[in-house]
Parts: C-alpha cells; structure tokens; sequence
C-alpha cells in the first residue's frame, strides 16, 4: 500500500540547492494534511544532510550510494530513484524543476508507468488521497489543474514558487542507505565536468531579484549596466533571447520559454519589449518592474511597475538610489 512522500534532494558542491529545500517544505505541509512521513532522497551526494534536511521537514533520509552515481547520468539517477520508489512504495514524489529535475524525473515516471505533473505552482490534496497540481500552460497564459491517479503521482514545483518557512532545528531524521541495481552498459552520457558561466555570480533561477537586458540595451558593452543594478541589489543579471541570440551576453543568462523559468520576488525588465515567450519564462514573479522608452510595449501591460524613459539614464540613476538606501 502506497503511503508517505518521497523528494528528491539536489545538491551541488556539497550543499543542497534552495528548490530542494522548497520542495521538502511543500511535501511537509502535504503529509500533515494527510498524516504522512516525508522521505528526502539523496543521489550520489557526500556527506551528511540529515540535519539540515530534517529542520526542513524530512523524517527520513535515503542516500543511493553507487560508483555510477559519482558523476551526474539521466539513466543512472532516473532508476535509482524508480528502484527507491518500488522499495518506499510513496503515495507522492516530488522534486524542484530545474535542469536536473526537469532532466531525468520524467524518466523515472516513465519506468514506473506514472504521469508527472512539471513546474507546478500549487500543489494540494483532493478526495483525501489524490495530489491535484496547478501549472501553467500555453506559454504562462492560462492554467490547468491537474489531478493525478495513479500512485506514486509524481510532480516537479517551479523555484521561488513555495515559501521555505523557518527551519526546525528540533527536528531530527532517521538516515538510511541504499545501493542501486546498476549496469555500466546501460549509462550511455554521464556528466564530467561542471563549470560557472563567467560572471554568473547567483544562479538565475533561485535568484529572489532579477535584472535582465533586451535588445534596448543596444550592444555588449551596455550589459554592465545591468549587471551593476543587480548587484546593488544582491541578486542575478538576465536576458531576454533577443539579446542572447546577438551574442550580446552568455545562453546562461536567457530567461524565457527557450531559456530558464525565473520566480523572484522582483523581476527588473530593461529594454524588453515583452515578447510572449519570454513571458513564459517571468511572468509568474511576485513583481515586475519594466524599464522601455516605448510606452506601448507589450511588458508594461503586465508590469507591476512601468517606467518609460531611457534606460541608460534610468538604471544607472537606479542604482545609485539603491546603494544609498542600503548604505
């Protein structure tokens, strides 16, 4: 019989990602309405997390040890946790929907024979068993709610969505290990190496403020105006794909629907127009602050805040403002 909530926790140079943390939150409050445990699953990391993924909500804590999960595999990570799933036998899994998410979670449904709900932004509990997911759909215009069936229901919640609430540090977990059934000659691609994009001081999609260019920022050499009002907010520079595809700025900066899904709390669009597609990729943030000479642009519609003027007069004015209010 299916019972509890299994996540998946991922982790990068030792600590677990903040999505991780949100959606081990999220499971939380899901088991207390049904009275569940929550199991957070650890693949291929070192060290010890059950503290921290305890203050967050985990009552039990699973590492998958193996020497195939040393290095990041789609196939490797997907059938260890389907192989977890079968052993738990959870009611839920969830997991955040970043790359890595994103990447091998759908894989892993597919092993079990489940659907999976992605990028949810709303999770709760119907007819006291089924897991009902809100998630957007038609580039970020309308959304659907879905209820999944079949057990385990499986889903992957979108970044800066859920709170993280206080941790518990009274809390505490049970830790358990679990060696995988794996074959090297089924790992056809594994990753070798990892490396930050130059200047990428925050990663995007857990950045809580955003500060992105478009093709009104003219050329490269105007990027550090951006970057510079970002940073005197203490969050990450963005792009918009126009401003990707002219080789202005790095694809790890591209917000939109061929680029990476951002929800922070604030999101600053400078000379953006506010094409549909990147829409999909910011329209979910708590508020959107728009920058553009054009009073007619698309993303002031849909600005919490509109300024119409130059940029390169405004942002840089901006930042000033900034720096003296948290001097």
């Amino acid at each position: 019989m299916a019972q509890g909530i299994l996540v998946f926790i991922e982790e990068r140079d030792g600590k677990v990602k903040k999505p991780s943390l949100e959606a081990l939150s999220a499971a939380r409050k899901l088991a207390d309405q049904i009275g569940a445990s929550v199991t957070a699953l650890r693949i291929g990391a070192s060290g010890d997390a059950s503290e921290n993924l305890a203050a967050y909500g985990a009552d039990r804590v699973v590492s998958a040890a193996h020497d195939l999960l040393k290095t990041y595999s789609t196939e490797a990570f997907s059938a260890t946790l389907a192989q977890v799933a079968k052993a738990e036998q959870p009611r839920f899994i969830l997991g955040s929907a970043g790359s890595m998410g994103r990447d091998f979670l759908p894989r892993a449904a597919a092993k079990l024979g489940v659907g999976l709900a992605q990028d949810c932004i709303e999770l709760n509990v119907a007819d006291g068993t089924q897991l009902e997911c809100v998630r957007p759909i038609y580039a970020g215009k309308a959304y659907a709610k879905v209820r999944l069936l079949m057990e385990p229901a499986m889903a992957t919640l979108r970044p800066n969505v859920f709170s993280l609430g206080a941790p518990d540090a009274g809390r505490s977990a049970e830790a358990a290990a679990f060696t995988p059934e794996l074959g090297a000659d089924k790992i056809r691609a594994s990753v070798k190496e990892t490396k930050a994009a130059a200047g990428q001081k925050q990663e995007l999609t857990e950045a809580g403020i955003i500060v992105s260019g478009g093709r009104g920022m003219k050329g490269p050499e105007n990027f550090p105006i951006v970057e510079k009002l970002a940073d005197a907010f203490g969050g990450a520079m963005g792009a918009s794909r126009a401003a990707v595809d002219a080789g202005w700025i790095d694809y790890s900066h591209q917000v939109g629907q061929t680029g990476k899904t951002v929800s922070p709390n604030m999101y600053v669009a400078c000379g953006i127009s506010g094409a549909i597609q990147h829409l999909a990729g910011m329209s979910s943030s708590k508020y959107i602050v728009a920058i553009n000479k054009d009073p007619e642009a698309p993303i002031l519609s849909i600005a919490d805040y509109g300024i119409v003027g130059d940029l390169f007069e405004i942002v840089p004015a901006l930042t000033e403002e900034v720096k003296k209010l948290k001097s």
